[in-house]
């Protein structure tokens, strides 16, 4: 039987004037000295979770921040609560066009009360008296585009003009809520009006703003002022039948004195007397 012999390769020599690819750094780490554990590396963490004392401090920190986040959220509750926010929003298109009605030609309006449902007040949809959130924000955006569409044919376009237009306006309604809020709380009203009220009830003015301008840029100034006249009237009227109706009901269950109840209507006549000033202020500087 014949046997096949494998013929060796004898090895390449290395031409030491070659380059390598890789440096050997071998030799830089002696041998593993025997009875030595293994390099690595230690930040100290065994050390922390392995202490009591550490884990314990963790525990109370994990607790003292979940007792805070459940206080932020009780609070961001308390003030937005989002079942609170979307009756503001149940609105339709029925009931934005009867409110604008309402808003532009209040006089022949009759009733002025807010229907209840088992002590909860009825949805804007069910109720034309009950305020809303949908057209005072409709409302500014709409001001704010034609405030615009004003500095525009003036050639007084810019936007830090258009800027300063709609925080001017909006610091406006919130300087007045607090106001509202002040003077009731100082009179001692006892009423349902939230902030989310309040800021329905003085958010309407867009409505008399945006005729206002509208007004003045199709008629000259001769229209703004009737428009500025027609909508600062029915403002008041609104004002004082609305927030009327929001406070005399708590005077009344109350059985509050009449110097009391006085005090509380120079809040609401004082309130409606605001408007027309701050109509012509937001105003004025657009259409002259």
């Amino acid at each position: 039987v014949g046997s096949k012999h494998r013929t060796r390769i004898p090895p390449v020599p290395q031409n030491a004037d070659a380059p390598q690819l890789f440096d050997d750094t071998s030799a830089a780490y002696g041998p593993q000295q025997p009875g030595y554990p293994a390099p690595s590396i230690d930040m100290g963490f065994n050390q922390i979770f392995a202490d009591p004392v550490a884990n314990v401090a963790m525990a109370y920190g994990t607790t003292i921040a979940s007792q805070g986040k459940d206080i932020v959220h009780k609070e961001i509750h308390r003030f937005m609560s989002m079942n609170k926010l979307k009756y503001f929003f149940a609105v339709d298109t029925t009931y934005v066009m009867k409110k604008l009605a309402l808003l532009v030609f209040p006089y022949v309006h009759q009733n002025w009360e807010v229907r209840y449902h088992r002590d909860v007040p009825l949805t804007p949809r069910q109720d034309v008296n009950a305020p809303d959130l949908y057209i005072p924000s409709m409302a500014f955006i709409t001001y704010i585009l034609l405030a615009g569409m004003a500095l525009g044919l003036q050639k007084r376009f810019s936007p830090e003009v258009l800027g300063m237009c709609a925080s001017t306006a909006f610091v406006w309604v919130v300087i007045e809520v607090l106001a509202l809020l002040l003077g009731l709380y100082l009179v001692t009203v006892q009423s349902d009006l939230g902030t989310f009220d309040l800021l329905a009830y003085c958010g309407y003015k867009y409505v008399g703003m945006i005729l206002a301008v509208v007004g003045g840029l199709a008629f000259g100034s001769n229209g703004y002022y009737i428009a500025l006249a027609w909508a600062s009237c029915a403002l008041m009227y609104f004002t004082v039948r609305s927030l009327r109706m929001k406070i005399l009901p708590s005077m009344v269950q109350e059985g509050m004195s009449r110097p009391s109840g006085r005090a509380q209507m120079y809040v609401t006549l004082a309130a409606a007397a605001f408007q027309p000033l701050i109509l012509y202020w937001l105003t004025a500087q657009l259409v002259h």
